[in-house]
């Protein structure tokens, strides 16, 4: 089969498009047919071994850790699914990835795929929704009518944030430039602020959120401005950089690294096919463009979320 590996830490000249072997089911492990699978910014800097201490990988490497794709083999211990099932799943990040035209993956991660989305464009979900989701709920206790800032909305995880605390009854502020504000309208912001022409402690001088998820690099003087705005005892919550231990206030800092929950997966999916949230994929490229994409995603060339295609 064809793979896009990597057999040492650089530039994107690194990305090779090459005949690899199969992968097999081992227990509790599926094959899956890859349908389609998502870029993330993260993958470039793993990619140049900025994250070596943190995210490690094994040469050979695979990248890519949202997936989407049907099962075409099941290992010894799996019962919950067979061959056909369209499913999606979120990888771990320091091993063998999506980039392939097969793929294998621990069972207990999988989902059912959304019935109402192409396969290919449901690996944008796992990762980008999970992070949202456990972003908004689970570190910033989220509930109905409270106030919320999603800083980043253009994003991946920020239009799913978006449409999350919708959902949950919270009121939405979000940043967004002028090419993905309507979009984010669409998802139901109150209030969408252009952070390309007023600078954000400026546009929003005066306010302050129960929650504030901060989703883009910050400088520490940057930072601490947008931890201004959050509310006494309320949650700065940032899956970029982080904020300090203790603000003052009775304001907590969180730190979100996500994790593969296949339940909270399952979920978001029933509110895809509901017609509740919405998946945006910007592009599909085939996926003998990959290094093409990491440039591209270093020059700020790509438009939103891209999906690569096997």
């Amino acid at each position: 089969m064809k793979a896009v590996r990597y057999h040492s830490y650089g530039g994107s000249d690194v990305l090779v498009h090459e005949d690899v072997d199969r992968p097999v089911a081992g227990p509790g492990q599926v094959v899956l047919r890859v349908a389609g699978a998502a870029f993330n910014p993260v993958d470039v800097a793993v990619r140049t071994g900025f994250f070596e201490q943190i995210f490690p990988v094994t040469f050979p490497h695979v990248p890519n850790f949202d997936v989407a794709g049907t099962v075409t083999e099941v290992g010894a211990g799996v019962n919950d699914w067979k061959p056909g099932d369209a499913v999606v799943a979120l990888l771990p990040m320091t091993g063998p990835g999506a980039a392939a035209e097969y793929a294998v993956v621990a069972a207990h991660a999988l989902a059912a795929a959304p019935r109402t989305a192409d396969l290919a464009d449901a690996a944008a979900l796992p990762s980008a929704g999970l992070t949202a989701w456990q972003s908004l709920f689970e570190h910033g206790g989220l509930r109905a009518e409270q106030s919320v800032l999603v800083n980043g909305a253009g994003g991946g995880v920020g239009g799913y944030a978006v449409q999350l605390a919708k959902a949950a009854g919270a009121t939405v502020t979000a940043t967004a430039g002028a090419r993905s504000a309507e979009r984010i309208r669409f998802y139901g912001a109150d209030r969408i602020v252009d952070y390309t022409a007023t600078p954000l402690p400026e546009a929003l001088a005066g306010r302050r959120f129960d929650v504030v998820l901060h989703l883009v690099r910050t400088d520490p003087e940057e930072t601490a401005r947008l931890i201004d705005l959050v509310a006494d005892g309320g949650v700065f919550v940032s899956t970029a950089t982080p904020g300090p231990e203790h603000p003052g206030r009775g304001v907590r800092t969180a730190q979100v690294y996500v994790r593969s929950d296949a339940g909270q997966l399952a979920e978001l999916v029933a509110r895809v096919d509901a017609g509740a949230l919405h998946i945006d994929v910007a592009e599909r490229r085939p996926l003998a463009d990959l290094a093409a994409v990491h440039d591209d995603a270093v020059a700020g060339r790509l438009a939103g979320k891209t999906v690569l295609i096997p």
